[in-house]
């Protein structure tokens, strides 16, 4: 579905004029927000600006300056800060297109990063992706977000308390920390990710149906998801711990190494889910087939306990005038006796032999 919003959206930016700028995506809140934060040593400033307010922004020459805006379904706001902070047109519709994959583009005077958020929702039991944009300069960086999500207000709050290393690093730490609490936010959602997996591995051992297979195709696609978002995401921090256009101090980019580090954690344990999910789907295969079998031997012993009273009941039934039995007044009791006493034989035979046991 959100597949095919997408092929919608481009259809829009199909023959417009170079520069035109088209958000691709869907709307997930409905009026933009602009927040700001003026910090540095010894300060911190924080507001919020409407889009008119930021046309006559001006940004202290002596501070630092972060920059967040939520919702970006309004193409004029992201021209305005594109205007303001001097930004490449094919940043700014990248920026519109919440498709992107995870990316580092260097643009001379700053750094363009693009990274997801990938979180579960406790409502729809569904994973929520939205993109992120950032922009490191040398004395700003923005970014921007398609919805509040909370997954900076960690940053925040240490600028708020005044730790004395975040407030007097430059901007690209404070890239740096924004980067590391979006890497952070993965092992959440791997962990929701493998909790899942455990339970439904339990319950495909003990009693596998159809719901199980359609959780575990669910399952798959998640991490199949969470995969395009994860790998794409490692390249683009070994670019920035490469720092091939010094936009990191030396001292931080030890700080980038970390978060390559978790990047690589995060790979290792999808894969090791991907790998526990391909087995849970030989798993259901194979109780399935089990069950099949069980069912086809239960009708297989039903089928031998009758075939003798049918074999009898055929030979009695020939029109011969002689035969056994056929005179006797208590010969129809004899035939129901041995037929009895026959499938009684077979059916002691297939106890002793677990043919009639379920496992």
């Amino acid at each position: 579905m959100a597949g095919k919003k997408h092929r919608k959206s481009r259809l829009k930016k199909a023959g417009a004029a170079p520069g035109t700028l088209v958000y691709i995506g869907d709307i997930k809140t409905q009026q933009p927000a602009i927040h700001i934060l003026e910090y540095g040593a010894e300060s911190l400033h924080e507001k919020q600006l409407t889009q008119a307010e930021l046309t006559h922004y001006q940004r202290p020459p002596s501070c630092k300056l972060w920059l967040n805006v939520y919702g970006l379904h309004e193409t004029s706001l992201i021209a305005e800060l594109g205007k303001c902070f001097g930004l490449h047109p094919l940043v700014m519709e990248d920026i519109l297109n919440t498709n992107q994959r995870p990316k580092v583009e260097s643009y001379g005077d700053y750094l363009y990063i693009v990274l997801h958020h990938v979180a579960y929702d406790a409502v729809s039991d569904q994973l929520q992706s939205e993109q992120i944009s950032l922009i490191l300069g040398h004395d700003f960086v923005l970014s921007f977000q398609e919805r509040p999500t909370g997954c900076f207000e960690p940053v925040r709050e240490r600028l708020r308390n005044g730790r004395v290393h975040i407030r007097e690093a430059g901007t690209d730490y404070l890239a740096y920390a924004l980067l590391d609490a979006a890497v952070d936010q993965y092992f959440s959602t791997l962990e929701k990710l493998g909790d899942e997996c455990e339970e439904l591995e339990e319950q495909l051992l003990h009693a596998p149906n159809n719901q199980h297979l359609l959780q575990l195709h669910k399952l798959k696609g998640q991490s199949m998801e969470l995969r395009r978002s994860i790998w794409p995401l490692r390249e683009a921090v070994n670019q920035l711990v490469r720092n091939d256009d010094k936009f990191f101090a030396a001292e931080n980019v030890v700080f980038l190494r970390d978060v390559y580090d978790h990047t690589i954690h995060l790979i290792e344990s999808l894969e090791a889910i991907r790998d526990q999910l391909g087995s849970m789907l030989d798993i259901y295969m194979s109780s399935i087939s089990n069950r099949v079998n069980m069912e086809v031997r239960a009708l297989t012993v039903v089928t031998m306990l009758f075939m003798p009273a049918t074999l009898i009941t055929g030979i009695f039934g020939m029109n011969f005038d002689s035969m056994p039995w056929l005179k006797n007044p208590n010969g129809f009791w004899w035939t129901l006796s041995v037929m009895a006493f026959v499938a009684s034989s077979m059916g002691l035979l297939f106890w002793r032999r677990q043919w009639l046991s379920r496992h």
